[in-house]
């Protein structure tokens, strides 16, 4: 399954697969710049949530509460 999974994201130009011709064999994963940036993308929407969550929480809870639900 895993190396399902990183043949696809390799396929998504999302990792660069390097095989090293040495015994065992050694095959090295590493993130492209597409890669990096959607990390970065998605630690910024992490931290978002982190920060606003309570936010979103009470904002539910009071609609809920006004709607009856």
């Amino acid at each position: 399954m895993l190396t399902l999974t990183l043949r696809k994201l390799e396929r998504d130009g999302l990792l660069t697969r390097t095989v090293h011709p040495v015994v065992p064999p050694m095959v090295e994963y590493t993130l492209t710049e597409m890669a990096q940036e959607l990390h970065k993308s998605l630690l910024e929407l992490t931290d978002w949530a982190n920060r606003h969550g309570d936010a979103v929480a009470a904002a539910q809870a009071d609609y809920d509460r006004e709607h009856n639900c």
